[in-house]
């Protein structure tokens, strides 16, 4: 006789346990979580920069992005601990931009919208954080050729920005989750789910045992694309696991000054700091680097490319106005599954009864994982939470939309 549960979800991640979690809130439910990985953070979720950020193209993501951030803002009292490993760390957002205008109508967009969003100059960008290079001019990425810097521009300042450690945060709500009553499974890997009559009735393991459900959650990332294709999902969103590749290294004893994130248009690049300050992580944010589909999620190359490292870090330097990067460099790679449609993510009912997905998240899963865990239980158990839920339309992501018009396919969008 199979093990039976009201609810599987398939994937431990951010987004799944965000899932589970939320379900255990609404509803007296079994729910079990399934997680192919050893322990927290296998997947996405542990090589993500964790960057929480308001700014997108469309309102209603910029709604899911406050709500989500909202979250981890006020974290001990979301997930009812006294004590979470993970803290919110609200040291701002920088956009550096070479458009002058783009920046001011961005903050009066936001403001709008309710986000506590500036236009900074390049006097106030100095006064605030006086590491920051406000040069307009690209670094040469390619033959490494100095420039004599130019400023005039205006820099869009988040003031409630900044980021968490996302493997604690992780944790935090795998020990949330059990608090109420949620099982979670690691080294359990879904192998298919069981559809009979168009709906929905288990999930099937590797090991051959099954857990009978009447709903079942996809949160496997990169992973998803095999269950999906077996139900005939799989076409209509063109989702591609996808290498990212990140540099870290420690700070330079030169920068004296508070580091926001920082978005930098001009260079390409995207940075923060971590591990107390004491680090500085560096990724891109330029098409190009977010192409190399992984048509095998478990086997991929997990370093950093020796090419993207030094492109990345000169164009740090410019930013850092550093003259050299001394020290231990260090880079790792990840996935995350990128939607090529429209790079926002597919998120509640599909048309098999009882199958609920989120996944495409194109790299903005982190910030937006405790909005979307709201979406997935509402679908799931229709009910409402008193305590947290999302104000943004459910139809905006769902399953059956059309595809997002937007100006530009990338991690920015």
């Amino acid at each position: 006789m199979a093990e039976t549960a009201d609810v599987v979800v398939i994937g431990a991640g951010i987004i799944g346990m965000s899932a589970a979690f939320q379900i255990a809130r609404r509803a007296r439910a079994r729910v079990i979580v399934l997680e192919k990985g050893v322990g927290p953070g296998e997947g996405s979720t542990g090589a993500s920069s964790a960057v929480c950020r308001f700014r997108y193209s469309h309102p209603e993501i910029v709604q899911l992005a406050k709500d989500g951030i909202g979250a981890y803002q006020s974290w001990p009292d979301f997930l009812g601990m006294a004590a979470p490993h993970a803290r919110f760390h609200n040291i701002g957002v920088v956009w550096l931009s070479a458009e002058r205008e783009w920046a001011v109508r961005e903050a009066a967009r936001l403001e709008g919208l309710g986000i506590a969003a500036d236009a900074l100059d390049d006097a106030a960008l100095g006064d605030a954080f006086p590491d920051l290079s406000p040069c307009i001019v690209p670094p040469d990425l390619v033959g490494g050729e100095a420039h004599e810097c130019q400023g005039g521009a205006m820099h869009l300042f988040e003031r409630d920005g900044g980021y968490m450690d996302p493997v604690d945060a992780l944790q935090d709500l795998i020990a949330a989750a059990r608090a109420r009553g949620v099982e979670v499974r690691f080294s359990t890997r879904a192998e298919d789910i069981v559809v009979e009559g168009g709906a929905v009735t288990g999930v099937r393991l590797a090991d051959g045992g099954e857990i009978a459900c009447g709903a079942a959650v996809m949160a496997a990332g990169p992973w998803c694309l095999p269950f999906l294709d077996r139900h005939g999902l799989g076409q209509r969103w063109p989702l591609e696991p996808t290498r990212i590749q990140i540099a870290h290294i420690d700070r330079p004893a030169a920068l004296k000054g508070v580091l926001p994130v920082c978005l930098d248009m001009a260079g390409g690049i995207y940075f923060r700091p971590q591990n107390r300050g004491a680090q500085i992580i560096l990724g891109s944010v330029l098409e190009e680097d977010e192409t190399e589909r992984v048509p095998a999620p478990d086997d991929y190359a997990r370093y950093a490319d020796d090419d993207f490292i030094r492109a990345k870090l000169h164009a740090l330097q410019h930013r850092l106005r550093l003259p050299k990067i001394c020290g231990p460099i260090r880079g790792y790679s990840g996935l995350y599954t990128i939607n090529r449609a429209d790079m926002h993510p597919i998120v509640g009912p599909t048309p098999v009864a009882g199958l609920h997905v989120a996944n495409g998240c194109s790299g903005h899963g982190f910030k937006l994982a405790p909005a979307i865990g709201a979406l997935l239980a509402r679908h799931v158990t229709g009910l409402a939470a008193p305590d947290f839920d999302t104000a943004m339309d459910p139809a905006f992501l769902a399953y059956d939309r059309a595809p997002i018009r937007l100006a530009a396919m990338n991690v920015l969008a």
